[in-house]
């Protein structure tokens, strides 16, 4: 049933993920013209200049790189791809009837970025991907595999940018541009950050063993136990470490004192920890 419950839990995700993106392809970014590259901006430029439906391009550049990916790639990528892609293809195309939330291209860029940011974001965790320029920078990494992923997509969307800044003859929109690019890629990496964030927890303890014990049975973290001298008293001591997540951080502080209210614990943060229980964003 956890497994199940896991599937269902990782699934939603990345469905919300691509609804925010969606979301703001529809009502931010293509009706104010903001082209902040990859898909999204070639959607943007080929429905403004050929009336093309964003859904519709979207859908058929997707399938075009997918087929490429199948190929260059294999199935194991592609597979976590087709989802996010298609789904984002057909959820652009409904949403376009909605009204645009705002014509100012400033708060467009802003609010657009950062929902198009946060939704990626989700999607990434999960492992999957809404394809686009995710695609297209792997392919080219495979002629140039010397080259980092981060610069080729940096690449790509500048890229896209230019040609928009050639199409719409417009400075200003190619800045609106860039800003929402900056924004999308702080809200991504902000998102990813705060998910690796943990908590490590010191317990200082003369009923080590009888704690440890306890918090090994009652929850899903272990603990490990470090002998000790006070130097002050120069009473044998022991020292718990835990890693825990937040959310754990209230019922593990009422469990130790209610086992030694003379305990003195010590939580710290950690941007990242890496074993069993816990997963690292990327």
């Amino acid at each position: 049933m956890k497994k199940y419950d896991k599937g269902i839990k990782k699934y939603a995700t990345i469905v919300c993920g691509v609804v925010l993106v969606a979301l703001a392809i529809s009502v931010f970014y293509t009706p104010n013209k903001i082209v902040s590259g990859g898909v999204s901006g070639i959607s943007t430029i080929l429905f403004h200049t050929l009336g093309i439906q964003p859904g519709i391009s979207f859908a058929v550049i997707n399938v075009v790189l997918l087929v490429l990916a199948l190929k260059f790639l294999g199935f194991s990528f592609v597979k976590d791809t087709i989802l996010g892609s298609m789904l984002l293809s057909v959820l652009v195309q409904i949403f376009t009837c909605i009204p645009p939330v705002t014509t100012d291209v400033f708060l467009a860029a802003v609010f657009g970025s950062v929902l198009y940011g946060v939704g990626i974001g989700l999607t990434l965790i999960e492992g999957a991907s809404t394809g686009g320029t995710d695609i297209l920078s792997r392919l080219v990494q495979c002629a140039f595999p010397h080259v980092k992923i981060g610069s080729l997509l940096l690449a790509v969307d500048a890229a896209v940018i230019m040609i928009s800044f050639c199409v719409f003859r417009t400075f200003d929109l190619a800045l609106y541009g860039i800003i929402a690019l900056f924004l999308a890629s702080f809200s991504i990496n902000f998102l990813i950050s705060k998910l690796n964030v943990s908590k490590l927890a010191f317990v200082v303890t003369e009923k080590g063993t009888e704690i440890s014990r306890y918090l090994v049975s009652h929850s899903p973290r272990g603990v490990t136990m470090i002998d000790s001298v006070g130097a002050y008293t120069m009473d044998d001591k022991k020292v718990l470490m835990c890693a825990l997540k937040e959310n754990e951080l209230p019922k593990f502080q009422e469990s130790v004192l209610n086992m030694d209210d003379q305990a003195f614990i010590i939580f710290s943060e950690s941007q990242q920890i890496v074993g069993n229980g816990f997963r690292v964003y990327k």
